[in-house]
């Protein structure tokens, strides 16, 4: 009766699992299902697939009439500040994003003497991989003929220059929905420009893109999250939910001036950016009667 049971437990072991020898001895026409699905070694537990099949929700159509009041603002982006740190991100910094879209032709640049974004003033791929680079000359000791040599050198731009982002966008309260909104409408990455000396002159827009076209770009590009690297967020979240600090540096007047160009104290900059700040804030308020 032991032998029976013992015998009985051995067979429906065998049925369930298999042999040793049965697993081991696989055809060779027979793909296995993980050998299919991972073809090769990924950096992860799983393959992610959010990012590549992430859609860009369109906006809300606004008709004009509906638009009860507009503020155009400047703003800029300090990549160097703790909240910004992912856009000098070493291993996907923002500005190659920029700069791989407007060489391949994905994206539109234009000039960054305007931000009107006039087709007229629209900059060719071509043109784009040249912005930022340098030609320098260097001198150097041939070995062979024991003589000094010039050298023409071709130094690419390098991501670490690119410090400030400046963002053109619109603040307007919709009628319909009865709501302060704003939509960013261009972003222009900015160069330090010096002197023979290596004495700061003034900032520099490397070209001006306009954001509405580069949406769909930034949302197949991931962002670093801190928070939680399981859950990726694109470069598209980030614009939109406005996960980044700035100050304000313009604000649309009569004169077009900014504000550096009335205050030269950094904080006075600051405090009157705020102020504009407030005044946006306190204007949705005051439409309301609690």
């Amino acid at each position: 009766m032991k032998i029976t049971f013992k015998l009985l437990l051995l067979s429906m072991t065998v049925l369930f699992f298999g042999t040793p020898e049965a697993k081991a001895q696989v055809p060779d026409n027979i793909i296995l299902e993980s050998d299919e699905d991972t073809p090769g070694p990924i950096d992860d537990i799983v393959e992610k697939r959010t990012m590549v099949e992430k859609r860009v929700l369109p906006y809300d159509h606004i008709r004009e009439a509906d638009i009860f009041w507009e503020k155009r603002i400047w703003r800029v982006i300090d990549v160097r500040e703790k909240m910004n740190l992912r856009f000098a991100n070493p291993a996907r910094p923002f500005i190659n994003i920029l700069m791989e879209a407007a060489e391949s032709g994905e994206i539109t640049v234009y000039s960054g003497e305007s931000d009107d974004f006039d087709p007229e003033t629209a900059i060719s791929p071509e043109e784009v991989s040249q912005i930022g680079s340098e030609i320098d000359t260097v001198t150097t000791f041939n070995p062979e003929t024991y003589e000094e040599e010039i050298e023409i050198v071709h130094n690419e731009l390098n991501p670490e220059d690119v410090k400030q982002f400046r963002l053109k966008e619109i603040w307007f309260f919709d009628e319909e929905s009865s709501t302060m909104q704003v939509r960013i409408l261009g972003i222009a990455p900015l160069l330090d420009k010096t002197d023979e000396d290596g004495n700061f002159l003034y900032k520099l827009p490397m070209f001006w893109v306009y954001y509405p076209e580069a949406r769909p770009i930034l949302a197949r590009e991931q962002a670093f999250n801190e928070g939680n690297d399981a859950s990726p967020l694109s470069w598209e979240d980030i614009m939109e939910m406005r996960f980044f600090s700035s100050y304000i540096m313009k604000e649309s007047n009569v004169y077009d001036r900014r504000l550096e160009d009335y205050l030269k104290d950094g904080v006075d900059l600051l405090l009157e950016g705020d102020k504009i700040k407030n005044e946006i804030f306190n204007f949705e308020q005051d439409l309301w009667s609690y």
